[in-house]
C-alpha cells in the first residue's frame, strides 16, 4: 500500500506588523518537516486582530481553498493555537483537515518522547489540549437529540458518547497527574541527595537545536568519559526531551553534575510547559546555567528572549548564567573567545571547550581556598581524603607530618582548620 504523503499549506497571520513573523513561519515549516510533512506553500494575511470565528478574514478562506486544491494538499496548518470553534468553522468551510502549531509541537513531542516520564508529560499536555476541543463539538451534537424535554431518551447518541469520552479523558488526566507527582517526588529526593553530596550542578538551557547535547557530549569526551555516557544529538528540532544528568570529573579532582533540558521554541504550548515543569525545574536548582545560543541564526536574540521567558514561566530566576554563543564557525565570529560571562565557541569542532570550562570553574569553584596544611603521620585517613577530594599541589614530608599545599573547598578547610599552617 502506498504510504499517504502529507502535503500541507501553512497559514500565518501577521498581527500589527510582528517583526518575528517571517521567522515564526520558517520555524513552522521546520516543525512540519520534523514530522515528514511536505510544505507545498504558504498563505499569509496582515491583520490588526484575528477573526474570532475563522482566525483569518473570511475573504482569505477562498484563497486558502483555491491554493489547497491547486497544490494537491491534504492538510492546512495554522501558525498559532486555534480555538475549538475556529478549527470547526475552518474545517467546515475548507472541507479538509486543519491543525494548529500547538498540535504539531505536541505530535513531535509524542514521537520523540522515549522515557516513561516524558511520555506521560506529553500525553497529559495532549489530553488537556483535546478536552475543550471535544466540548466544542457539543453544539453540533446536541441538535441530534430532538425534543426539548430532559431525560436520557432525548439526548443524541453523539452527545452521550461525548460525555463518556470526556469523563474518560478527565480520569486519564487525573491519573497522569498522580503518576507524575510520584516521579516528581523521586526527582526531588535525588536532588536532595545531590545537595547533600555538595556536588555543584550546572544546567544547560537554550532554544531547540542550539547545540546543547553536542556541548554536553564534547565535555564528556574531553573529560574522558566512556562512549555509552554520551547523550543523543542530532540536527533536528526537539532531539532531546529527556533530562540527562552526567558527572563531569576534572583532572584536579573537582567534579560537577551537568544536566541538559528540553529545548524551547517560540509559542511553546502552555500545557506543554506546565507538563514539563518538573523536568525544567532541574534548572531552577542549578548553581549555574549555561544558556546555549545558536549564534549563526539571525534571530538568535529573539531565541534568547523566548528561552528566558520560558524559564521565568517555570520559576527559574536568579541563577547565575553563562551565555554560550555556539556555532561561531558558521556565524563568522572570532572564536574561541571569552568576555566576562560570555563564551564564543564551536561545539561541533570542539573549539572553545577549555575556555568554557574555565568560566564554569570560576563560578562553581569560587569557594575553594589554597593553603598549606600539616597532617600528623597517624592521620593517613585525612591525606587519602584530600587526595580524593582536593587538588594537592605540593607534598613535603617533615618531622611533624606530611605538609601539603592544597586547593580545597572552604567547607573542608574549616573541617581541617587545626592542621592549617598560618
Amino acid at each position: 500500500m502506498d504510504e499517504l504523503i502529507e502535503k500541507a499549506v501553512i497559514v500565518g497571520v501577521n498581527l500589527r506588523g510582528d517583526v518575528h513573523f517571517e521567522y515564526s513561519l520558517e520555524e513552522l515549516r521546520n516543525l512540519a518537516e520534523a514530522l515528514d510533512v511536505e510544505v507545498v506553500g504558504t498563505v499569509t494575511q496582515n491583520l490588526e486582530r484575528v477573526n474570532p470565528s475563522h482566525y483569518v478574514g473570511t475573504g482569505k478562506i477562498e484563497e486558502i481553498k483555491n491554493f489547497y486544491d491547486e497544490s494537491d494538499a491534504n492538510l492546512v496548518i495554522f501558525d498559532d493555537e486555534l480555538s475549538p470553534s475556529q478549527i470547526r468553522n475552518l474545517e467546515a468551510d475548507l472541507e479538509c483537515k486543519v491543525i494548529d502549531r500547538t498540535m504539531l509541537i505536541l505530535d513531535i513531542f509524542a514521537r520523540r518522547a522515549k522515557s516513561k516520564e516524558a511520555q506521560m508529560q506529553v500525553e497529559l499536555a495532549q489530553l488537556q489540549y483535546m478536552l475543550p476541543r471535544l466540548v466544542g463539538l457539543h453544539a453540533s451534537l446536541s441538535r441530534q437529540g430532538g425534543g426539548t424535554g430532559g431525560g436520557f431518551k432525548n439526548r443524541g447518541a453523539g452527545e452521550t458518547k461525548l460525555e463518556l469520552d470526556r469523563r474518560k479523558i478527565e480520569d486519564q488526566i487525573a491519573k497522569l497527574r498522580r503518576d507524575l507527582e510520584v516521579v516528581k517526588e523521586q526527582r526531588e529526593t535525588q536532588r536532595k541527595q545531590r545537595r547533600k553530596n555538595e556536588i555543584p550542578v550546572v544546567s544547560i538551557v537554550g532554544y531547540t537545536n542550539a547545540g546543547k547535547s553536542t556541548i554536553m557530549n564534547q565535555l564528556l569526551r574531553k573529560t574522558e568519559h566512556e562512549e555509552h555516557k554520551q547523550v543523543f544529538e542530532k540536527d533536528m528540532l526537539f532531539a532531546t526531551l529527556e533530562t540527562s544528568v552526567r558527572q563531569i570529573e576534572l583532572p584536579d579532582h573537582k567534579s560537577f553534575l551537568l544536566t541538559d533540558t528540553v529545548g524551547f521554541v517560540s509559542k511553546l504550548p502552555h500545557h506543554l510547559v506546565k507538563a514539563f515543569r518538573s523536568t525544567l525545574e532541574e534548572a531552577r536548582d542549578a548553581d549555574l546555567l549555561l544558556h546555549v545560543v545558536d549564534s549563526s541564526n539571525e534571530e538568535y536574540q529573539y531565541m534568547m528572549e523566548v528561552t528566558n521567558d520560558t524559564l521565568h514561566a517555570v520559576g527559574v530566576e536568579d541563577v547565575p548564567t553563562v551565555y554560550v554563543y555556539n556555532k561561531a564557525d558558521l556565524a563568522n565570529a572570532e572564536y574561541p573567545q571569552v568576555s566576562g560571562d560570555t563564551v564564543w565557541m564551536s561545539a561541533k569542532e570542539g573549539v572553545g571547550l577549555d575556555e568554557l570550562l574555565q568560566v564554569v570553574r570560576r563560578h562553581i569553584f569560587s569557594d575553594y581556598v589554597t593553603c598549606r596544611i600539616c597532617i600528623p603521620y597517624d592521620r593517613g585517613d585525612i591525606v587519602s581524603y584530600l587526595n580524593e577530594y582536593s587538588n594537592i599541589q605540593e607534598t613535603v614530608y617533615e618531622e611533624e607530618g606530611t605538609v601539603l599545599k592544597v586547593e580545597m573547598r572552604e567547607a573542608d578547610a574549616n573541617r581541617f582548620a587545626e592542621f592549617i599552617l598560618k
